[in-house]
């Protein structure tokens, strides 16, 4: 009896618009079969979709399955239980639904073997995923993307896809307009949308990054070089794969299928510095990790590189998940190179954590005053009283030393579970986090678009106009603040006055649209109306 074939066969009565995706209503009057209560349903849904996607895939409608088995016997429903019972398959009772018979072999009526693989083949295509992508030549379909048709829910089967279909058809039009690619990052793509989760992890040369990466995968990655010298010369962005390979940085940034199409804009030099490396590991099969040089410090910081290393940092900064700063005991002096890559994480500083790694070198006095220097040092370099949590400990393949400090091998385990928890957690953070991220750039555009529309609005219509514009420039700080009170924003939200400065002069005001009533009015229907109803719609149905 095999539980894969029932509830393979199970899913195409399930899925009643066959497109592969369990959601909401059809959720709904499914599971009513198990007899469970409501509330026993809910948990069942928020254990099977514990990554907040909105639907119910080929794994989650296993994982919801076998978590319906284990209620109905009176069993702990928690989210190891249940990926116990996935694993032991066959090994637990198939889960009782009213109506529904178990599938003892495949149906000879049937045109497929395998139902699983019927019936969750990929959804169909829909207004904002072609055949072509956004890259390819146009079709019937990219003009429905194109037109100005506002974003229907109902043509969504996640969260994600929703998102996707805002921003396609409300936001993106605007972005190009108003030149927000130039200002704030490059236009989103659907690789953007569809990305693993991924953890940046920064810091000085031989804080043991690359090392790191090592403990975590309990292997090195291709092309991974360890030693007590600056090593790792170049990003290493690294991957699942089926095979092992490594990708140069001039053909990763030109397959549109990987998340990477926006960092053409940093040039050759950065791109020959710059790498994918992909293995088989299965942490890798959930998240991203960044490998990165190390920060220069001392005399090296007169070392001109051929690349813009803050804003690389920065770029990577605003597309991940976890940033995790690693320190080394005898290393606590913070560069003015490392400040400067600290200071481009702002707006991002829910995302950092910190890792004083190499713990077990020192001994407990020694621990204590390390830790407390550090503290020290990162509320300066913040500028902020609070300061993001600290794992203390020795991150490498080798046992925890004991021979300086023989009392700290509990605490090092400890926060190295804390520290591994945290990051296993990051798939099942990702929705929320992309939509939060998602969020922010809406905002971010909203008072893009506000500010060129203030300093259009003071252009002259006739002569003078690089006159004007220059004095509006060398001025902003007060244009900022006008804005700021006439639209009641928060100061916080507004962009960096030098780096709005230095983008402004390049490009023309005279030749920037106007910021009308209308199209502030679809900046808070996004907001205040589309997203809170995506989520609603796509939330725990029971």
């Amino acid at each position: 009896m095999d539980h894969e074939l029932t509830y393979g066969s199970w899913f195409l009565i399930a899925d009643d618009d066959k497109d592969g995706r369990l959601t909401g209503g059809d959720a709904v009057n499914f599971f009513a079969k198990s007899g469970l209560p409501k509330d026993m349903l809910a948990r069942v849904w928020a254990v099977a979709d514990s990554t907040r996607q909105g639907y119910l895939g080929k794994h989650e409608f296993l994982k919801a399955m076998c978590a319906v088995s284990l209620a109905q016997n009176g069993q702990t429903l928690s989210a190891e239980a249940v990926t116990s019972a996935v694993e032991l398959g066959s090994g637990i009772p198939i889960a009782r639904m009213q109506g529904l018979e178990v599938v003892n072999s495949p149906d000879a009526e049937n045109p497929f073997s395998d139902p699983f693989k019927e019936a969750f083949k990929a959804p169909e295509k829909t207004i904002f995923d072609t055949g072509t992508g956004f890259f390819g030549r146009s079709s019937k379909k990219e003009a429905i993307t194109s037109s100005k048709k506002p974003a229907n829910a109902k043509t969504c089967t996640s969260i994600i896809d929703g998102l996707r279909a805002i921003y396609e058809e409300k936001v993106k039009a605007i972005e190009l307009a108003f030149k927000f690619d130039s200002f704030y990052g490059p236009i989103l793509t659907e690789s953007d949308f569809t990305a693993k989760p991924s953890v940046l992890l920064l810091g000085q040369y031989s804080t043991g990054k690359t090392t790191f990466i090592k403990h975590l995968l309990n292997r090195e990655y291709p092309g991974a070089h360890i030693g007590p010298e600056p090593t790792t010369d170049r990003f290493v962005v690294v991957m699942g794969g089926v095979e092992e390979r490594r990708t140069p940085g001039n053909t990763l940034v030109v397959q549109t299928d990987k998340p990477f199409t926006g960092l053409t804009k940093f040039g050759t030099a950065f791109l020959s510095k710059f790498e994918c490396a992909q293995c088989s590991n299965p942490l890798l099969d959930e998240v991203t990790l960044v490998d990165t040089p190390g920060v220069l410090s001392g005399e090296k910081q007169r070392i001109d590189r051929s690349y813009e290393f803050i804003q690389v940092c920065e770029w990577f900064a605003s597309r991940c998940d976890v940033i995790l700063l690693l320190f080394d005991p005898h290393k606590l002096d913070i560069s003015d190179e490392f400040k400067a890559v600290i200071a481009s994480l702002k707006g991002h500083d829910d995302k950092v954590r910190v890792v004083l790694n190499k713990s077990d070198q020192v001994d407990m006095q020694q621990l204590m005053r390390v830790y407390g220097a550090l503290m020290w040092s990162l509320g300066k370099v913040f500028n902020t009283p609070e300061v993001c949590r600290v794992y203390v400990g020795s991150f490498n393949t080798e046992p925890i030393s004991t021979a300086k400090n023989p009392y700290g091998e509990e605490l090092f385990e400890a926060e190295q579970a804390d520290l591994m928890k945290d990051l296993l957690e990051i798939p099942h953070r990702s929705c929320d986090r992309k939509v939060n991220e998602f969020v922010k750039r809406i905002r971010a555009a909203k008072i893009h678009c506000l500010i060129l529309g203030h300093l259009k609005n003071k252009m002259p219509t006739m002569m003078g106009k690089q006159k004007a514009q220059d004095k509006m420039v060398a001025n902003l700080e007060e244009e900022f603040y006008k804005v700021q009170q006439e639209h009641h924003l928060p100061v916080g939200d507004f962009p960096n006055v030098a780096k709005f400065r230095e983008n402004l002069r390049s490009y023309d005001l005279s030749k920037i649209p106007k910021f009308d009533k209308k199209t502030m009015a679809k900046f808070d229907e996004i907001l205040n109306t589309d997203i809170p109803t995506l989520l609603k719609r796509f939330d725990n149905p029971f």
